[in-house]
């Protein structure tokens, strides 16, 4: 796989995928986006997750983060040219699934950028990728801080 940068859309595989979204009719790109996400989501921990599956799943991601509150526009050359539909909001967890398990030991991808000078790198982009698909709840107040107006 050709890698240029660490962004979601920087290697072969991702620009490729990029390419094939702009390629589908537009009523078939979400299906190519949960089908690349459902795929990597699906693969067992104790299965070994190849660099070109997890490329196209941080590609997927992040397409499916831009749509959310917090998440940026992708607006690279590498990204697709054609605008995505809005995507169902079923896609963030499952999104956000495929990032953990392409962080996870058993990723060919994370074991390739972890050999790098740049894999914390790549790690934090991924894990801020992640953060925007499944934020952190926001805690309810206490019910006494509710009269303490």
């Amino acid at each position: 796989m050709g890698t240029w940068d660490i962004g979601h859309f920087d290697n072969d595989t991702a620009a490729d995928f990029a390419g094939t979204l702009d390629e589908a009719p537009a009523g078939e790109r979400e299906a190519l986006v949960r089908r690349v996400l459902t795929r990597v989501a699906d693969t067992g921990a104790e299965d070994y997750l190849d660099s070109c599956d997890a490329a196209e799943a941080v590609a997927a991601a992040a397409l499916v983060a831009s749509q959310c509150p917090g998440g940026a526009p992708v607006t690279t050359a590498y990204g697709p040219d054609r605008a995505l539909p809005v995507l169902a909001a079923d896609l963030r967890p499952l999104a956000a699934e495929a990032l953990l398990r392409t962080l996870a030991d058993e990723s060919e991808l994370a074991e390739l950028w972890d050999e790098t000078e740049d894999g914390p790198a790549w790690r934090r982009t991924v894990t801020e990728l992640h953060a925007v698909l499944a934020p952190e709840p926001v805690p309810a107040p206490a019910p006494e801080a509710l009269f303490d107006l």
